[in-house]
């Protein structure tokens, strides 16, 4: 695919039907390798391997049922109290990570009441910290490591 602004890690890669296909670890089974699909599986070993997050607490294209439709997120993930902590949204690389990203997140969190947004577009990421009181996001320096969290 293409270099990201992440660790290089080797993933499973196969073609059917002149399709790419990449193994998810987390799903369990191989899925279109489009751009956005790259980001995310790099992004995800970037968490479990890096910052330690563990596998089991990470759901992957998790739904989200309001009273009329349907909404999925890239990712949550489930803090050790088995509550949703982090919604983590992932978009391909040519995307520009703009306001209108954090508004679709926003109507996660609606539903979901995490402290924590994740976006990235696999060159630029943000980790951000949910202010609900204000309505606000406040921007973190850095993604810290899982056991931060409660």
């Amino acid at each position: 695919m293409f270099a990201l602004n992440l660790p290089s890690y080797n993933f499973a890669v196969k073609k059917e039907k002149s399709r790419l296909q990449i193994f998810d670890s987390q799903r369990k089974k191989y899925v279109a390798l489009t751009p956005e699909e790259w980001v995310r599986q790099n992004f995800i070993r970037f968490l479990i391997e890096e910052k330690h997050f563990p596998p089991a607490r990470i759901a992957v294209e998790y739904t989200i049922k309001t009273n009329d439709s349907e909404h999925r997120c890239d990712a949550v993930v489930f803090g050790k109290n088995g509550k949703p902590q982090i919604i983590v949204e992932f978009k391909a690389p040519q995307i520009t990570i703009n306001q209108t990203i954090f508004d679709q997140i926003a109507v996660y969190n609606y539903h979901l009441k995490v402290d924590y947004f994740m976006l990235s577009n696999g060159l630029q990421h943000y980790f951000c910290r949910v202010d609900t009181e204000n309505l606000q996001y406040e921007f973190l320096s850095e993604i810290p490591d899982y056991q931060i969290f409660k």
